[in-house]
């Protein structure tokens, strides 16, 4: 969805300065907005996190012997979990600070080690009993849009999800997991060729049984 009209406003300092004092008047936490002499300002967004695939991380160091804390010369290890579904994570960012680095920020919080490209931040929004949700785009402003929103988490709340774009981007996979695409493929090719093999094969039974 394109942005809504109240997302594409432009503020004037001014306008910024009452929409920060009006914004903590609202809030009942300390998760309050701060205006910078240079005109930019700082707050918090809260994300919550809503992924379906797990998430890679360093593995535990182990030396020769198995023994945690020692280092392997020249080997990267992983390992995959699941992060809990709703997961939620405070984040205090800048003005300026963009989507994308808000990704790569989330990615850091837990050490996840893979490519942030995988992976989109989402505006999610309740009108009329419905549920919104828009991609942001990567240098889309979270804080400003938390700014213009104000706290209601009804109007505006955030969303880390995988990156649903319709294109596959390879470059952002690992050479193992492109190795276990190309492995499942061939499974999934190998399967469909026995299919034909075999139904093939008893058409040619039927037609030498009827001759």
């Amino acid at each position: 969805d394109e942005p809504s009209s109240w997302e594409t406003a432009e503020l004037d300092p001014a306008q910024v300065e009452q929409r920060i004092k009006e914004y903590n008047s609202q809030i009942n936490s300390n998760l309050f907005m701060s205006l910078n002499k240079d005109g930019s300002y700082t707050g918090f967004i809260k994300v919550q996190l809503k992924l379906v695939r797990p998430v890679s991380v360093p593995a535990a160091k182990r030396g020769p012997g198995g023994r945690p804390g020692q280092r392997t010369a020249g080997v990267k290890r992983r390992t995959s979990f699941y992060l809990p579904r709703g997961t939620v994570k405070h984040l205090h960012v800048l003005s300026h600070t963009r989507a994308s680095e808000v990704i790569s920020a989330l990615l850091r919080k837990f050490t996840v080690v893979d490519d942030p490209r995988k992976f989109a931040l989402f505006e999610r929004s309740e009108k009329d009993e419905q549920v919104y949700l828009r991609k942001l785009a990567d240098e889309e402003r979270p804080l400003r849009l938390r700014l213009l929103a104000g706290p209601s988490e009804k109007a505006l709340s955030f969303v880390l999800k995988e990156n649903e774009s319709g294109e596959v981007n390879w470059d952002a996979f690992s050479l193992p997991e492109l190795h276990n695409f190309l492995r499942i493929l061939q499974r999934e090719e190998d399967e469909q060729l026995r299919r034909v093999r075999h139904r093939y094969a008893r058409c040619r039974r039927e037609l030498q049984a009827a001759l």
